[in-house]
């Protein structure tokens, strides 16, 4: 059978792929804060606490800042 795939607002993220990279969600959080006209000093700190912890730390922070916009999928 074939299915229709349901359509997605916004930037989606496969966690369980390449984009599931640490590096990567930094690179594309850095690249939508400046999208959103945050300040590089801004995207610094943002970076600082996106990197001040683990993993599941840098998801939250990454969903705190651009949750509105990106949906993470597991």
């Amino acid at each position: 059978m074939i299915v229709d795939k349901p359509k997605q607002n916004g930037i989606v993220i496969d966690l369980t792929g390449p984009q599931g990279n640490a590096f990567f969600l930094i690179g594309t959080a850095k690249k939508i804060g400046r999208q959103l006209g945050m300040t590089p000093k801004n995207i610094d700190k943002m970076v600082e606490r996106m990197t001040s912890g683990d993993y599941e730390h840098l998801l939250s922070e990454f969903e705190f800042e651009f949750g509105s916009v990106v949906t993470l999928y597991r």
